[in-house]
This record gives C-alpha cells, sequence and structure tokens, in this order.
C-alpha cells in the first residue's frame, strides 16, 4: 500500500493563516490531519511569520480552535529575529525594538536589553509587526539605523490577512524605513532561511515538508532552505499565480487544503496528468480531457479529472516549457469547467498573472 504524503516525511512545517486557520476558523479538516500525523509519531512544527505573540499565546489559540499544539512546537519569526541579532552582537547589548512586548522578550530570553528610544544607545534593531506601531516608534529606529545599528526585520510581508481583508503587514513598514535610511535589513522570516532552519533542526528532522499558501513565502522560503514543499489553495496565493511563477517559487506538490497529506503522495504531486491532454505548440496551452471525462464532483482532488488534476497537469506542461505568463485555452466543456473553478478563465493584471480566455 503506498504511503502517504505525510507519512513519507519526519517533519511537517504548517504554516498558519491561510494554511491551518483563517481568521478566527479552523480550516476544514486542518484539525483532524494534524492529530492523526502527531498520534502517529510525525514531528509538528507551526511555522508562522507572525512575531506580534509570544509562543505561548500561538500555542493557545491553536488549541481553542481545536488544533493540538505545544509550546515547542511553536516557531516564530520574533524567536527567529532574536537569534539572528544573538549570534551578532555581545549579552547584554541595547537593541531597539519596533514591535510588541512579546517581541521584547525574545530578546531577553536570548540575553539581549530591549529598549524603545535612542537615548538608550542601540547598536540594533529589531523589528515586527504591531498594531501599534506609530510615527515616533519609525523615528526612534531610523534615527538608530542612520547611526549604523544593525536591523533585523522579523518579516517583509507587505500585507497581514484578517476578517477585514488584507492589511498592512511589517513589510509595509518595514519599506517606510528602507526608504527613510537608504538601508536593507537582514530578515529572519520566510523566504528568507533563518526561521525554517531553526524550525528543521529544533524538529531534529531528516524529512521535512513545508506546508503552507503562499509561494513568496512558504513555497520560496523551503526552496531556499532546500525543503519540499506542499502549497494548499485555501488562503492566498491563486492557481493563476502557481502557473506563471518563476522557478523559485514553485512547489513539488499543491492540493486545495492540508488533508491532502493523508492521501498518497501521487494525488497532489506536480507532474503529467493522464485524464488531461495538454498541447503546448500554439501560443500557449490547450488543456482537453481524455478517457472518459465527465463533471462528477471532485472529492479531495483525487478525482482524474478534477481541477486540481488540470492544475497539476497544466504546471507540469507549462514549467517543462521555461513558464511565465500565458495564455490558456480550452478545448471541450470538461476543461472549460476545470478553468473556470481555478479562476484560470479571463484574467489578466495580477502578480505572477496568468492571463487566460477561452
Amino acid at each position: 500500500m503506498e504511503r502517504s504524503l505525510g507519512a513519507e516525511h519526519d517533519a511537517l512545517l504548517f504554516d498558519l493563516d491561510g494554511t491551518v486557520y483563517r481568521g478566527g476558523e479552523v480550516i476544514k479538516g486542518a484539525a483532524s490531519t494534524v492529530s492523526r500525523a502527531r498520534d502517529s509519531g510525525i514531528t509538528i512544527r507551526y511555522v508562522t511569520n507572525n512575531a506580534s505573540k509570544p509562543p505561548e499565546a500561538v500555542a493557545d489559540n491553536l488549541n481553542t480552535l481545536g488544533v493540538p499544539a505545544a509550546v515547542s512546537e511553536i516557531s516564530t519569526s520574533a524567536q527567529a529575529g532574536a537569534a539572528l541579532l544573538a549570534e551578532r552582537l555581545p549579552l547584554g547589548a541595547p537593541v531597539l525594538v519596533v514591535g510588541t512586548a512579546a517581541l521584547a522578550e525574545e530578546l531577553v530570553a536570548v540575553g539581549l536589553s530591549p529598549v524603545r528610544t535612542t537615548d538608550a544607545g542601540p547598536v540594533a534593531v529589531l523589528q515586527g509587526h504591531s498594531p501599534d506601531t506609530t510615527w515616533a516608534d519609525l523615528a526612534e529606529a531610523c534615527l538608530a539605523i542612520r547611526a549604523g545599528a544593525v536591523w533585523v526585520a522579523c518579516n517583509r510581508d507587505a500585507t497581514l490577512p484578517t476578517e477585514r481583508g488584507e492589511l498592512p503587514g511589517n513589510g509595509a513598514l518595514v519599506a517606510a524605513l528602507r526608504e527613510a535610511t537608504g538601508s536593507f535589513p537582514l530578515v529572519a522570516g520566510k523566504p528568507e532561511r533563518t526561521l525554517l532552519d531553526r524550525a528543521v533542526a529544533s524538529a531534529a528532522a531528516r524529512r521535512p515538508i513545508v506546508v503552507g499558501d503562499r509561494l513568496e513565502t512558504d513555497i520560496l522560503g523551503a526552496g531556499r532552505a532546500g525543503v519540499p514543499s506542499l502549497m494548499v489553495l485555501s488562503g492566498v496565493s491563486t492557481p493563476a499565480e502557481l502557473l506563471a511563477a518563476p522557478p523559485e517559487y514553485r512547489p513539488d506538490h499543491v492540493a486545495a487544503d492540508v488533508t491532502a497529506l493523508e492521501l498518497p503522495a501521487a494525488a497532489s504531486r506536480i507532474s503529467e496528468q493522464t485524464a488531461w491532454k495538454i498541447d503546448t505548440a500554439g501560443a500557449g496551452l490547450t488543456l482537453a480531457a481524455v478517457n472518459g471525462a465527465d463533471n462528477r464532483p471532485e472529492e479531495s482532488g483525487t478525482y482524474p479529472w478534477s481541477r486540481l488534476s488540470a492544475l497539476r497537469a497544466l504546471c507540469a506542461a507549462w514549467w517543462s516549457e521555461g513558464g511565465g505568463d500565458v495564455e490558456v485555452l480550452f478545448e471541450d466543456s470538461t476543461a472549460e469547467t476545470a478553468l473556470r473553478e481555478l479562476g484560470l478563465y479571463r484574467l489578466d493584471g495580477e502578480r505572477f498573472a496568468t492571463a487566460a480566455t477561452g
């Protein structure tokens, strides 16, 4: 019997928002998938770019939502940022904090001294997201960076997903300081390696896999860390972005959600699909269903003529041609339905966008 995708790995490195939960709601199947993986002996790590909360609060929130989590399973960009500075500074060195009290506590944990003004003579700046960050906080950081302080950003996520929509994230304020100082920070979180490397090391993993929803953080970070990845379509990145993604942004697997970890690895692997024919000879791609396709509902992306199997086939074919933006056409009604469900029908102008027409 073929092993599941999860069972092929000794550690599952989960992103959180858009992967395990969305806003205040658990994504369908996530809690049970994580529980069964833990019960089978697979190591779990929750790897988040969010630097505003301590690991205890992250674990408490997951447990409240019904997702099992221990504090030791939480890896945050705040921890990674503090670790980066600890490698570069002597014990007790003053570090200007732009972020929450939880971020300051991570500095204390590694033997550094958090401060809030340049009057304290900071030799470094650690910047993470806080909804309470003000112009005055950025002004202090600006002065310190201009004076030569080492600058570490916990992450450079431009936006933060909320129930109200995408709001400015830490990366938006990092960009403001870049403009004001002409400097560039070291980055601790995804897609840079520090956060993922620490998560892999803490799990003592030899065969980890990253599971996430964002191409530009989770998947790119996995590639940089030399770890295979599963992209889930339960969060931010879209099928159009995936199809047109540059090589370094390409996952090994794609699925609707994390329940794909309980299916055979082949079910989510980006590869040729026997149910679909892809013609790359024209100006773009042409999708056609083969072998008696019909329009039965998809279940977990395993139905041969599902939209997800079409996406895997399209990616495999197009990436072998080099990739980039592409027009996708259809030859039959089954292919048309798949393209519509994937959002690959009359799209234009998005990030990594693939223009598609029928």
